[in-house]
């Protein structure tokens, strides 16, 4: 069964998208380990992971909308977090 997407390598390459979700997934919680611990490494992370998440959505349509959300409102969520009330111009 083939699956839509926009692109015919990603949906010839089905299983090694599994795949590199995957280890996206691990290094997710990775990042969410060394947040939990409050360490600078951590929100590096996942500030990375989520910027790279947010770039390769668009290729994986009609799934990548619901991993757009999600890592959209992530990163929004860390950068207020980290940002807290801080203004740009004292």
């Amino acid at each position: 069964m083939k699956y839509w997407s926009k692109t015919p390598y990603f949906q010839d390459n089905l299983y090694m998208m599994m795949v590199m979700g995957a280890i996206y997934g691990v290094i997710r919680l990775i990042g969410a380990i060394g947040l939990l611990k409050n360490r600078m490494w951590g929100l590096a992370l996942s500030l990375i992971i989520s910027s790279i998440t947010l770039t390769l959505m668009m290729f994986l349509l009609p799934a990548g909308i619901m991993d757009g959300i999600l890592s959209g409102s992530t990163l929004i969520l860390m950068l207020m977090q980290f940002y807290g009330d801080k203004a740009i111009v004292k």
